[in-house]
């Protein structure tokens, strides 16, 4: 495996470092930051200081305005703008935009790009994706899917409710999983102000990082245009694992830049405190914990770069997704787990960003489905491997 960058890709992972150290880092206490996210006003000067210097949306295709990444170039310029909590957001690369933007590139028709997906990559509006539900309702099992889309003349009528849905409160557009009345999951788009969808409110979470925060929605009689199905009618469960399987890759990605923005500010601190006569670094305690996060976040980058450089072979991945994704959740938790612990005091307030990387991070390991779903997924396969 040659895990090597060429220079064009090293040049801008170079050019995305000073960006976030020198524009954004410093922006990270602006009081436009809310518990749900950046405001949209935040959000759309953040766009615009990417832009200005040829860094928004690098993830999607050249033809729609992007940069045309590799996974393997992704995973160095994803984790180059995870250092900053703000970085993914100025740079269009945040969930659930980047997710939804690269299902739009595969699977959209030419109008449904030319009226979402382009304006989207120029980080013009955004987007959520709308398939968790409520008990009863679909959350890790999918085939428990309760929101209906009934056909009526030439439009699709949808009801229910979704929640924990990324994004919804100033999105533009939402991709909606419904379920319709021959049983197959389907696909549908919509813009957010039409009649029939409703905020019901925004939930509360540890997380603060997402723009928009996550909602509650609720469907009652949306009329959706037949030729507003993403995709092909009825194969929303397989499109979801298109736009799944990278987007935990790429989760995986940018908070690796966090866990090493935690690392750096923790390692600082232990060399300059001081405490029973030398450095704390100088005691075991300590320097452990570092050691082992050190250990921690490599072993989470070459899972990630293993598994990017399989989907750039054109590998379907999923197994190495999963294991990557539960590899990567964990071990960055426990990187600033530790890194909390050697602050002290400092590392449960807000005078460092490592409270705010610590609250941020703790939904990773349920985010794209919880570990355990995964550890359960790959055991099933393993078994069958071996049966095999």
């Amino acid at each position: 495996m040659d895990f090597s960058l060429p220079t064009e890709t090293r040049e801008l992972l170079e050019r995305t470092r000073q960006f976030i150290k020198q524009t954004i880092i410093p922006l990270e206490n602006d009081p436009r930051q809310t518990a749900h996210g950046p405001t949209e006003e935040f959000r759309s000067e953040l766009v615009g200081l990417a832009k200005s210097v040829g860094l928004l949306t690098p993830h999607a295709s050249k033809e729609m305005g992007g940069l045309g990444l590799s996974h393997l170039a992704k995973a160095a310029i994803f984790e180059a703008a995870g250092y900053s909590r703000l970085g993914p957001v100025a740079m269009n690369i945040h969930a659930p935009d980047e997710g939804n933007i690269h299902m739009m590139e595969a699977i959209a028709s030419p109008s449904q790009k030319e009226r979402w997906l382009k304006p989207q990559v120029q980080g013009k509006i955004r987007s959520c994706f709308a398939m968790t539900e409520p008990a009863p309702g679909a959350g890790s099992d999918p085939s428990m899917l309760l929101t209906s889309a009934v056909k009526d003349g030439a439009d699709f009528v949808i009801n229910g409710r979704k929640w924990f849905i990324t994004g919804a409160n100033g999105a533009d557009y939402v991709i909606i999983m419904a379920r319709t009345e021959d049983n197959r999951s389907t696909m549908f788009l919509s813009d957010m102000n039409a009649s029939g969808i409703e905020i019901e409110r925004n939930m509360n979470s540890l997380d603060q990082c997402f723009t928009g925060g996550h909602s509650v929605l609720s469907f009652k009689n949306l009329r959706v245009p037949a030729e507003n199905i993403l995709g092909e009618y009825g194969k929303g469960f397989r499109y979801a694992q298109v736009r799944l399987g990278p987007a935990r890759l790429t989760h995986c990605m940018r908070w690796l830049g966090q866990a090493q923005r935690a690392h750096d500010i923790a390692t600082e601190y232990a060399r300059n405190r001081q405490a029973f006569g030398k450095s704390l670094g100088e005691h075991e305690g300590v320097g452990f914990m570092l050691a082992d996060n050190d250990m921690d976040l490599q072993t989470a980058r070459l899972h990630i770069l293993h598994t990017a450089d399989l989907l750039d072979q054109g590998e379907q991945a999923n197994f190495e997704s999963s294991r990557a994704k539960v590899v990567c959740s964990e071990a960055e938790w426990r990187v600033v787990d530790r890194c909390v612990q050697i602050l002290g005091g400092q590392g449960v307030t807000a005078e460092t960003e490592v409270m705010r990387i610590f609250t941020d991070m703790r939904a990773f390991r349920i985010y794209d489905g919880p570990n355990e779903v995964h550890r359960w997924s790959m055991a099933r396969k393993i078994i069958d491997r071996k049966n095999g």
